[in-house]
């Protein structure tokens, strides 16, 4: 095992690993339940057992390959926001849940050709070094976002979008007028005990940190009424014939009638280059920046691994579309196990098993609410943001772009749009600077493919 996955070589060890892919697959748990919830929404609720099966096996496929193939600590899931865009936009223009099968199915392929013709590599050295520190921020900015929309701490507000939960809520009833601040308040405050606890320990260098936060505020939500026993008595239904191969191809051409529709294919094919953008430049994003906080990134802030993580993210989309979820990509949630101290394969093979397991006792994931894993997420995105220390500041035509990624990716929830802003402010900076030599020809291409994805493409 050692020869295998290089531990000493990484400085690492069998035990540091495995807890490392313990606390990624339970930072990413929710996606068992939160993504079937999703997509059953268009798709119909009857495919809802099949849909979940279908999640963990896809999120096993593409995390045990990145483990076995590429041998790098990051898991696969079929995406957030993916899985939105498929439900809410896919499904309805694409005729139904087995037309955009068949489009998620074509856009893996696509990533596999693209990935083995190398284009994917490419487009990565193509990415200016400030862009990529700022990736790494952004992205940090972004978990914990959601971490703290996931404990409560952060909520809605008709005035300012967001805002601080109302505290005064918390003695409230569950079940009364105030039940959803009560809620709130009391998921907030086991996320900042979470944050707390974790904080000392890793300054104490205590190991497992994070995954004692995850385990010490899922105990405090039992007594705050957020978290309780999973019902097992009714069984577990393994049936994934419903949702098993799917694709309807005659979708992305063919009109209700059956015949060809040139604006039917039109339609198919925006929708395929809008998921093949999205899907790449979230994976990119997260592998560089989750990354670049493990001291992974070569002197020319590269991934080595890059072409064997983005193989295995293109063979796991098209496995995911054949059992009939949405695109898989890689998860922002990696960062948890890294931080914990994953640095081989061996961090996704235990996370990848977890998937599997968590067919047969999935009910345990509803144990552990978003108010227990959002100290991770939180805590993560403390360590990715210092990043930012590497950035030029002083040269405009670097740090705008920079601040453009890291700001929009929490404020649009989106890694891939905070990505294409940054690569569409580089290229013009350096242009009405007289610096458009400094742009790589990539850049451009991507530059313009992003001002069709955000003013012509679906999104």
């Amino acid at each position: 095992m050692d020869k295998f996955f290089k531990l000493k070589e990484n400085n690492t060890n069998v035990k540091t690993e495995i807890l490392a892919g313990v606390t990624t697959f339970i930072t990413m748990a929710y996606i068992i339940f939160v993504n079937p919830y999703l997509l059953t929404i268009t798709a119909g609720e009857h495919l809802f057992t099949s849909i979940t099966i279908a999640t963990c096996i896809a999120a096993a496929i593409g995390t045990l390959i990145m483990g076995l193939y590429a041998k790098i600590p990051f898991a696969q899931a079929p995406g957030m926001g993916l899985n939105a865009f498929f439900a809410f936009t896919i499904i309805p223009m694409l005729g139904g849940y087995g037309g955009a099968l068949a489009a998620v199915f074509i856009s893996g392929v696509l990533f596999i050709i693209i990935t083995l013709l190398g284009l994917r590599q490419a487009i990565v050295k193509a990415i200016p070094n400030n862009i990529k520190f700022a990736i790494t921020a952004g992205i940090g900015l972004f978990i914990a976002f959601i971490g703290m929309q996931n404990a409560g701490l952060i909520v809605s507000n008709d005035a300012t979008i967001v805002s601080l939960v109302d505290f005064s809520k918390f003695g409230e009833s569950m079940s009364g007028e105030f039940a959803a601040e009560a809620t709130a308040a009391r998921g907030a405050l086991i996320a900042i005990v979470g944050v707390l606890l974790i904080g000392v320990l890793m300054k104490l260098k205590i190991k497992g940190a994070i995954l004692i936060g995850i385990i010490a505020s899922t105990v405090m939500a039992f007594p705050l009424g957020l978290a309780s026993m999973p019902d097992f008595s009714a069984g577990w239904n393994l049936e994934l014939s419903p949702s098993l191969f799917k694709m309807d191809f005659s979708k992305i051409f063919l009109d209700e009638s059956g015949a060809f529709n040139i604006s039917a294919l039109f339609t198919a094919v925006a929708i395929i280059i809008s998921c093949f953008m999205i899907d790449m430049f979230d994976t990119i994003g997260t592998l560089l920046g989750t990354a670049g906080r493990a001291n992974m990134l070569d002197e020319k802030g590269e991934f080595p691994q890059m072409k064997k993580a983005m193989m295995a993210d293109a063979v796991a989309t098209t496995a995911g579309a054949c059992l009939g979820t949405s695109t898989v990509t890689t998860y922002i949630e990696s960062g948890a196990g890294i931080s914990e101290g994953g640095r081989t394969g061996l961090t996704a093979v235990t996370a990848g098993i977890l998937f599997i397991l968590a067919i047969f006792i999935a009910p345990l994931a509803l144990m552990v609410p978003g108010a227990a894993t959002a100290p991770a997420l939180i805590m993560v995105g403390v360590l990715m943001m210092g990043s930012i220390a590497k950035i030029d500041f002083e040269e405009m035509t670097e740090a705008v772009p920079a601040f453009l990624t890291i700001a929009l990716m929490p404020l649009t929830y989106s890694i891939a749009t905070g990505i294409g802003a940054g690569l569409v402010a580089y290229p013009v900076l350096k242009l009405c600077t007289g610096k458009a030599k400094e742009v790589h020809w990539i850049a451009w291409i991507l530059a313009i493919l992003f001002i069709l994805k955000f003013t012509v493409l679906p999104s």
